[in-house]
């Protein structure tokens, strides 16, 4: 089996995405993941271009233990009118102490031109000598042929003079460089399948994403010949992006049967995409292939009833396969299957032929049909479905509940919140103050729930989300609340619907505390 070698670049091409900043200790913790999936080749950063990056290389040298993946060193080839022995670039290199090192030069001869200002032959020296020198000094050295696609379609003689002059320097592996984002699939294929036959060292990708083809493309330079594939987790990187690992890794394994990464690997990819978009503080998109939340999520009922017969119908992959899982999405567009099946996610058991699968669909579209929607606040449709079962256990009761907002001159805004709530046969009346109006309504509740369900401490809201049902109606129009809550094990949505702010956030509220104390009785996340 044809073996792929995966170089990740997430701790600098990554980083340049617009609004990621990885710490020092971020880059440590990314790495030790990527080494637990057994990648080939992590890429830690520009040593001299920043402080923080001489740090890392640093901080690698004493605390980064490494079992499968080899640590990469990054910089450029020497500058113009410079000994590759006095090159503050190369030296920085040799200081970071990496066994493998990463240099760019250009393949485009109108960078050389323009942005160099040099001849054609001092480049090709510059690039020659760069390489001979970091291998004189015992580092293996790859060859990152930046633009090389736009170079080759407009001088492919010396795009291809670049290489050699590489690989007569000695360079492990030649990189070609799609760096713009802009070639198709097809000229990828071609011109990979042409230099394979011209130059003798192995090959590699490296693809952007300004035409969102960087996948397709670093997938087709691998069938054409290319060993090497680059790329970063998630698809971070600057513009649009980089070449999506995520999505590369399992296509190359499962599409084209290629020796990448191991088994168990696989299976812990979606924790791991959702690990470094965590520390990347970017939200992972639930429509991303293989481990998005929604990438094995089905909602047609038509769907849904030939996946209950036959997982392979609307499914490319075993969503296990990735370490991900299927969900299925109970709205308007369901079907009494839809519901049995969801039921079943949770642990319910409905009779095909009973009427309470027909009677919670009905439910539901009805709900839907007012504002609701389910898709994301699996929650609440728990409750629903507990309710309607009548499994479900009634912890409290609200009799009233009240809430005050006051502006007094220059004073800040204050709001107040009163509930008064029946649990068990004690009635329970508190007031609480909070920085909104919800704050202090959740404040308040916690408050009267608290003595008698201390788990409370371990839960609070994430996030909070309010959209407007009907714009043409402004303010007098119905609205959707949604509430993210979360605890020490998982997080999890709920949602509810008003022509009143303040009553939409107390059902979504209510749903989400009902949903905790359910799941820590059940003892599980469901």
């Amino acid at each position: 089996m044809k073996k792929i070698y995966i170089y990740d670049t997430t701790l600098r091409d990554g980083a340049q995405s617009e609004g990621i900043s990885f710490t020092v200790k971020d880059k440590i913790r990314i790495s030790q993941k990527l080494d637990e999936l057994s990648v080939d080749f992590i890429e830690g950063g520009w040593p001299g271009a920043n402080p923080k990056d001489n740090e890392f290389f640093s901080q690698a040298r004493k605390a980064l233990k490494l079992k499968n993946a080899k640590l990469v060193a990054f910089g450029s080839t020497r500058r113009a009118a410079s000994s590759a022995n006095k090159d503050a670039i190369l030296q920085n290199l040799l200081k970071a102490e990496t066994g493998y090192i990463t240099i760019f030069g250009k393949s485009w001869d109108l960078h050389v031109k323009e942005v160099f200002k040099v001849s054609p032959k001092e480049n090709l020296e510059m690039i020659e000598d760069s390489v001979r020198f970091l291998k004189k000094h015992g580092k293996k050295v790859f060859f990152d042929a930046e633009h090389f696609f736009d170079g080759y379609n407009e001088n492919p003689r010396y795009a291809l003079e670049t290489l050699e002059a590489a690989v007569s320097g000695g360079a492990e592996v030649i990189i070609l460089c799609d760096t713009n984002g802009g070639a198709v699939t097809s000229t990828i294929f071609e011109v990979v399948e042409d230099v394979a036959a011209k130059i003798g060292v192995p090959l590699g990708i490296h693809c952007h994403n300004d035409s969102d083809m960087a996948v397709a493309n670093s997938v087709a330079a691998i069938e054409a010949g290319c060993v090497q594939v680059q790329g970063t987790f998630n698809g971070y990187g600057e513009r649009c992006g980089n070449a999506n690992l995520v999505s590369i890794l399992p296509t190359l394994k499962f599409k084209l049967r290629l020796n990448c990464l191991s088994q168990f690997a696989f299976k812990e990819l979606t924790e791991a995409s959702r690990y470094i978009a965590d520390i990347a503080n970017v939200k992972q998109q639930d429509s991303q292939a293989y481990v998005g939340k929604s990438a094995f999520s089905h909602k047609a009922g038509v769907h849904i009833n030939a996946m209950l017969k036959n997982a392979r119908t609307y499914e490319h992959i075993a969503p296990e396969e990735v370490g991900n899982k299927r969900r299925m999405l109970i709205s308007e567009l369901s079907g009494k299957s839809s519901v049995i099946m969801k039921a079943e996610e949770f642990g319910l058991k409905f009779d095909g032929k009973s009427d309470k699968a027909k009677e919670i669909l009905e439910h539901v579209q009805d709900l839907e049909n007012k504002g609701y929607q389910f898709e994301l606040a699996e929650a609440s449709l728990i409750l629903l479905m507990k309710k309607a079962a009548k499994l479900f256990k009634k912890y409290f009761e609200m009799d009233e509940f009240r809430v005050m907002v006051e502006k007094r001159h220059a004073a800040p805004v204050v709001s107040e919140a009163t509930v008064k709530l029946k649990i068990g046969k004690e009635n329970v009346h508190t007031v609480s103050l909070g920085d909104g109006p919800v704050h202090a309504m959740d404040q308040a509740l916690r408050k009267a729930l608290i003595k008698y369900y201390p788990a409370l401490n371990k839960m609070h809201l994430s996030d909070f989300r309010v959209r407007v049902l009907d714009e043409k109606a402004g303010t007098a129009g119905k609205v959707r609340v949604l509430i993210q809550s979360q605890d020490e094990i998982d997080s999890w949505w709920t949602v509810g619907v008003s022509e009143n702010i303040i009553e939409a956030s107390w059902i979504a509220l209510r749903d989400s505390i009902e949903y905790k104390f359910m799941k820590d009785e059940s003892g599980n996340k469901k």
